[in-house]
C-alpha cells in the first residue's frame, strides 16, 4: 500500500487490456449458468404441475369416470372431482341424476277427492274461555265461537280423544289416495270458532266433512250417534242441498263404525238408529257441503271411557268413520 502522492508506475499492457482472457470469460459465464440451472429447473416443474403435461410436453388423455361417479353424483361431488368427465358422461348427468322426481299423482278409490276432518273443540279452550264464549252468527241465531269440550272421570280430554281419532282417520284416508284437510291440527292456542270451521270445509270444496266428537252425559247412557243437518234456512245459513247426502254419509257411517268397533247405537236418543238430527250447530247450519257430527261414545260412563282411552279401540274408530266415508263416495 502506498502512503505518499508520487504517481504509481505504470501498469503492464496485459493488466489494462479491456477483454479479459477466453478463459476468464468461460468461467464466469460458467458461474451464470449454475446459477441459473436450479432457477429454471423449479419454473419447468410447476409449469407442468400446473399445465397438467405429461412427458414430451403433451398433456395427459382423460380417463372415463366410473359409472358410480357419473350416474349417482350430487352438485357437490361434480364440484369436488378433479378427474374430466368423459363425452359419453356430460357434467350435467350429475345434476339431473340427483334431481328429485315429481310426485306421483295420488292413487287409490279416492284419488281426486277431498275429505275435511273437524276434530272437535281444541286443549287450550280450558285457558281461553273468553275467547271462545264469544257469539258468533250461525244463521238462525247465535252461539258460543266454541266450548271446552268434556272429560272422562280420569280426566281424559274430548278434544285429546277427538284429535288422536281424527289423525287416525286422516292417515286411513291419505293411504286412499283421498286429500284430507283439517280444520286444526293442534297449532293453534284454542278454537277455531265454529263459524270458521264450517268455512274451512266450505273453501275446500269437501267432498265430505266429518266432525268428531264424544258425550258426555250422565253414566249409564252408552252407545254412539251420528248428528245429521236439519232443513234450516236463515242469514248464512241454509242447508236445503245438503241434508239428503249428509244422511247418506252419516248412515254409512253409522253401519261401518258398529261394525268396526262393536259399539252399539246410543241408548239414550235417536230411538236405536244411531242417527239424530238437529237444527242448533252451527258448524252443520253454515256448511254447504255434506257434513256429519260423530259422537263415538259417553265419556262419563265408565265402560264406554274404557273403550275411548283405548288406542286399539281409537284405530277401530276410525276405520269405521273412514270405511263410512269411502262407501259415501263411492270409493
Amino acid at each position: 500500500m502506498r502512503y505518499d502522492d508520487s504517481p504509481p508506475p505504470p501498469e503492464s499492457a496485459a493488466s489494462v487490456s479491456p477483454d479479459p482472457p477466453w478463459y476468464a470469460r468461460r468461467s464466469t459465464l460458467a458461474v451464470a449458468v449454475a446459477a441459473l440451472a436450479p432457477t429454471a429447473l423449479a419454473g419447468w416443474v410447476l409449469t407442468q404441475v400446473l399445465t397438467g403435461s405429461g412427458p414430451g410436453g403433451q398433456p395427459p388423455q382423460p380417463k372415463a369416470l366410473p359409472a358410480s361417479h357419473t350416474a349417482g353424483a350430487g352438485a357437490g361431488d361434480a364440484k369436488s372431482s378433479t378427474t374430466t368427465p368423459s363425452p359419453a358422461a356430460p357434467a350435467s348427468a350429475s345434476t339431473s341424476a340427483s334431481a328429485p322426481a315429481p310426485a306421483a299423482p295420488a292413487k287409490g278409490p279416492l284419488a281426486g277427492r277431498t275429505v275435511v276432518i273437524d276434530p272437535g273443540h281444541n286443549t287450550g279452550n280450558f285457558k281461553h274461555t273468553s275467547e271462545i264464549d264469544r257469539q258468533v252468527d250461525i244463521g238462525t241465531n247465535h252461539k258460543e265461537c266454541d266450548t271446552t269440550g268434556t272429560t272422562t272421570n280420569s280426566g281424559y280430554m274430548e278434544a285429546e280423544f277427538t284429535l288422536d281419532v281424527s289423525r287416525r282417520t286422516r292417515t286411513l284416508l291419505e293411504s286412499k289416495g283421498a286429500k284430507v284437510v283439517f280444520t286444526h291440527d293442534a297449532d293453534r292456542p284454542w278454537g277455531p270458532c265454529i263459524d270458521e270451521r264450517a268455512r274451512i270445509g266450505n273453501e275446500a270444496k269437501a267432498d265430505a266433512v266429518v266432525s268428531v266428537h264424544a258425550d258426555g252425559v250422565s253414566a249409564g247412557n252408552r252407545g254412539f250417534h251420528i248428528i245429521l243437518p236439519a232443513t234450516v234456512k236463515g242469514g248464512a245459513a241454509d242447508t236445503s242441498k245438503i241434508v239428503g247426502p249428509s244422511r247418506d254419509l252419516g248412515e254409512r257411517i253409522a253401519g261401518n263404525f258398529a261394525r268396526s268397533t262393536g259399539s252399539a247405537p246410543a241408548n239414550y236418543l235417536g230411538s236405536g238408529t244411531g242417527l239424530v238430527v238437529r237444527d242448533d250447530l252451527g258448524g252443520l247450519n253454515l256448511s254447504t257441503r255434506p257434513k256429519v257430527f260423530i259422537e263415538c261414545g259417553n265419556m262419563r260412563d265408565a265402560k264406554d271411557a274404557a273403550q275411548l282411552t283405548s288406542p286399539e279401540w281409537r284405530q277401530k274408530a276410525a276405520e269405521g268413520i273412514t270405511n263410512g266415508i269411502v262407501g259415501f263416495l263411492g270409493g
